[in-house]
């Protein structure tokens, strides 16, 4: 037997209101849903030729063989310059602005001390 005993307590769950902008969002929702239905699946049948078909596959077994067979001292140089990123998202604190730019500036200064050349035409072009 329990010495204290407490009483029952009975509750219920109980739904917030829904505002008019989430009543119109829904109405607006169920509106439209046999139209995006019939996009969605014109799209979906569309786009599976179209990839299949285009030189995005090509891309992406390139870049599968690149990393397969790198050149040598890829991996260090991709170590040094994500390190740069992720230090310069320390040094970072406090602006959103300052998140965007530090690790993209320290990412590009020690991308361009790994490949010169490509930074200078880089330079050139902007």
């Amino acid at each position: 037997l329990s010495l204290y005993s407490s009483p029952a307590r009975e509750t219920k769950y109980v739904e917030n209101p829904k505002t008019e902008l989430e009543e119109g969002v829904s109405h607006l929702r169920h509106v439209m849903e046999p139209y995006t239905a019939w996009c969605q699946l014109e799209l979906t049948d569309s786009s599976k030729v179209k990839v299949d078909s285009s030189l995005c596959s090509g891309f992406f077994s390139e870049g599968y063989e690149f990393l397969q067979k790198p050149p040598a001292g890829f991996y260090p140089r991709l170590g040094v310059i994500s390190f740069a990123g992720i230090i310069g998202l320390f040094l970072a604190r406090g602006s959103k602005i300052k998140k965007l730019v530090y690790p993209a500036a320290l990412m590009g200064i020690s991308t361009s001390m790994y490949y010169p050349q490509q930074a200078v035409a880089i330079a050139k072009v902007s």
